[in-house]
């Protein structure tokens, strides 16, 4: 007697049950789909912060302003413990000017048609250093209680020469996406160097808030965390472990001494068989023995060959034809 089966319709079930389930597991599961960062959201959701930055730039107060090598000339972020100071050793080799290309050569590439923010250009880059000073100091404290109105930045009146319609403008091509293509362009076929734009919002404070409600800043574990509540790579422990601990927490050189204190326990993590007291720790605490108690008890419960009288074990004879 026969069963008819339906191969079809049985395989047909088995791939819709287990899409289902994948479906299931994956919006369950899944790490979430944050979208990207750009400055183009920066623009549109903290102009203020954007146009603070920008001035900031301008007037070299910014991190990257003065942050030194391999960017710049500024000694901000060079790191060094005595004679070691690897960023020195390497010197500049991203050459960066923040208030140039950042700010005054998008605007300049802009400008064409533009006759309002082609004179505002030409009367900043023809004012004399203290002029420019000048309008920067009273801009730059008037933003402290701008206003944003319909997308733009409103601030109270004052002698700022021209840096508003300067801002004004490099605030709308941040906002139509534009100011994120020219940073990004390097003149090659691929454009994937972020550093120019993440230098650029990182000396703003909006990056830095969404880090932190995302738990990824450095005080908080963020290179073991994933955004939101999921775990991240949590092979990283060793290494951000000592961002949270004293002498490393709050130190400016930090970076470079967990760098060397990795380097030294990597280095003995190497050179332990050859350590005379430190290699016969598994003798005298015989955990692995615990561990491994199965491989062990089989081992010293299996007979052993028989031994001739001589004491000599007898090898084995080839098998030939």
């Amino acid at each position: 007697m026969t069963r008819p089966y339906d191969l079809v319709r049985e395989l047909a079930v088995a791939l819709v049950g287990t899409l289902a389930l994948v479906l299931v597991l994956a919006a369950v599961l899944s790490s979430p789909d944050v979208p990207s960062v750009t400055i183009q959201s920066w623009a549109q959701k903290q102009p203020v912060d954007l146009v603070t930055t920008a001035a900031g730039e301008l007037a070299g107060t910014t991190v990257s302003a003065g942050y030194g090598v391999p960017y710049n000339d500024g000694s901000g972020s060079v790191q060094s413990l005595g004679p070691v100071s690897p960023q020195s050793w390497v010197g500049v080799r991203l050459p960066v000017d923040p208030a140039k290309e950042f700010v005054l050569n998008p605007l300049q590439a802009s400008s064409a048609g533009n006759a309002d923010l082609t004179a505002a250009l030409s009367q900043y880059n023809g004012a004399s250093d203290s002029q420019r000073v000048a309008w920067l100091d009273a801009y730059t404290k008037a933003l402290q209680d701008a206003k944003e109105d319909n997308g733009r930045v409103v601030v109270a009146g004052g002698d700022y020469g021209p840096l508003p319609v300067m801002m004004a403008n490099l605030l709308q091509i941040a906002r139509a996406g534009a100011l994120d293509g020219y940073l990004l362009s390097t003149g090659g076929f691929y454009q994937t160097d972020y550093t120019r734009p993440l230098l650029f919002m990182g000396d703003g404070t909006y990056l830095s808030s969404l880090a932190s409600d995302q738990h990824l800043l450095g005080n908080q574990w963020g290179m073991m965390n994933e955004t939101g509540s999921y775990p991240g790579q949590t092979w990283l422990w060793l290494y951000t472990l000592w961002y949270q601990v004293p002498p490393f927490n709050g130190n400016a050189n930090a970076d470079l001494m967990v760098v060397i204190t990795m380097v030294v326990l990597s280095a003995a993590l190497v050179v332990v068989p050859f350590l005379p007291v430190i290699r016969s720790i598994p003798r005298w605490v015989p955990v692995h023995r615990l561990i491994w108690r199965d491989y062990y008890r089989g081992a010293t419960s299996a007979p052993r060959p028989a031994q001739p009288a001589g004491g000599a074990a007898t090898p084995p004879v080839p098998s030939g034809r």
